[in-house]
């Protein structure tokens, strides 16, 4: 009678690497690009009074930001687990998302406002320099776009950027729009119809990626994974009586992690127990970060071990 504790992973910190040397790349070649585009586009949108344009610089400005931030995140979370960070730093990239999110949703707020304030009270937009700008803006987001997408975007962290500069290219598209409209008709309110459509775009982006980011940050189950059905298939494994303290979670946006308590009957043995449950997390449920404590039923019977086991007990 014996106990078997524990941890499996895969080790896989050099394709890790590589990959984050790969989006580090893209996301400077992105930054670049719109840092260029940004500035040429708040000298035409307060020479047009177009707050469309505008909107579009600040955006661009917020996507600078995110993208910057990404990097820096990139960087912390690359670091080596060690002291009182045993799992590293690689939550900065989720922190990082929910500073994007957050971002999206306060400058929705903002031009929220000034769309509205200017439906009241249209000034003068010049339409020709509007469309102008916004298709060399929807040219340069386009490119942006592309950049950051051949990035991995599976990380959160490369979501929240792609996710900026993906509403920079919709206000680029309604900056157009509203342009050949006051160009064509003359109707001024367009270029705040306009904004409204954009922050609309916004808020659903900001939101989805605070959902996101608050979930990880929670500790919730992966999307897509089902503890349950998780503790079930344990169950399934032979020799297996029972599965207690089943704890799924994401440690960053691409790595789940799983930790559990098993109890097998008096003739199996521990570690092979313990190594056909790696198998199955790794095949059926992509779970390759794991922690299992197996211990025989008959010694936890004899000494009254986790009486006070957390969430769902699974017993045959």
């Amino acid at each position: 009678m014996h106990d078997d504790h524990e941890h499996g992973h895969a080790h896989d910190g050099h394709a890790h690497g590589v990959s984050r040397d790969a989006d580090r790349r893209w996301l400077a070649i992105a930054l670049a690009v719109i840092a260029a585009f940004m500035a040429v586009e708040v000298v035409v949108g307060v020479l047009a009074q177009s707050l469309a344009l505008i909107s579009d610089a600040a955006h661009m400005l917020t996507d600078a930001a995110a993208i910057v931030l990404a990097l820096v995140a990139m960087r912390f979370a690359a670091r080596p687990a060690g002291g009182r960070y045993t799992f590293g730093l690689a939550r900065a990239e989720i922190l990082s998302a929910a500073a994007n999110g957050l971002s999206l949703l306060l400058l929705a707020g903002w031009l929220g406002y000034e769309a509205i304030a200017r439906l009241a009270d249209p000034p003068e937009v010049t339409g020709w320099m509007v469309v102008v700008t916004g298709l060399l803006g929807l040219a340069v987001n386009v490119l942006a776009a592309w950049a950051i997408g051949k990035a991995n975007r599976s990380s959160l962290n490369v979501q929240g950027a792609y996710q900026h500069v993906l509403m920079d290219m919709f206000a680029s598209v309604a900056a157009t729009a509203a342009g050949l409209v006051v160009l064509l008709t003359g109707w001024a309110r367009a270029d705040a119809v306009a904004t409204l459509v954009v922050v609309v775009l916004m808020i659903r982006g900001g939101w989805v990626l605070l959902r996101e980011s608050a979930r990880v940050l929670l500790n919730a189950a992966p999307a897509g994974v089902r503890p349950e059905a998780i503790g079930v298939d344990m169950l399934a494994a032979e020799g297996v009586v029972e599965v207690h303290d089943l704890h799924v979670w994401t440690i960053d946006s691409g790595q789940a992690a799983l930790s559990a308590h098993v109890l097998v009957d008096e003739p199996a043995d521990c570690h092979l127990v313990r190594r056909e449950l790696e198998r199955v997390l790794a095949a059926s449920h992509s779970i390759t970060h794991t922690t299992l404590q197996v211990d025989h039923q008959v010694r936890e019977s004899a000494d009254g071990h986790c009486e006070s086991a957390h969430g769902q007990v699974h017993r045959r």
